[in-house]
């Protein structure tokens, strides 16, 4: 289960500061809709799971990248929908 956290989370539990987290964020390292989201104008949720991936991953990117690929799979906007067939109704 994909969980995200608030900043003062992801720093407890990543033992980053929250300048790390940001400087991540703003270079690009951390990639919004994927290790973090934007709630709004002041809010920001980080995906604990993918950032611990990434810290552990960070010099064999094809290996968080099979994360990252996992994911976006496991995403319900990426589920296969069921195909609707149409009857024919036969008068």
């Amino acid at each position: 289960m994909v969980q995200f956290v608030s900043k003062q989370e992801a720093i407890q539990a990543l033992k980053l500061s929250g300048t790390t987290l940001r400087r991540y964020r703003v270079q690009g390292v951390l990639i919004e809709g994927i290790h973090w989201v934007r709630v709004n104008s002041r809010c920001i949720r980080y995906n604990l799971e993918l950032i611990q991936d990434w810290l552990h991953n960070r010099h064999d990117p094809i290996a968080h990248q099979r994360a990252i690929h996992i994911y976006q799979s496991s995403l319900l906007s990426n589920q296969k929908k069921p195909s609707q067939r149409v009857s024919s109704k036969r008068t």
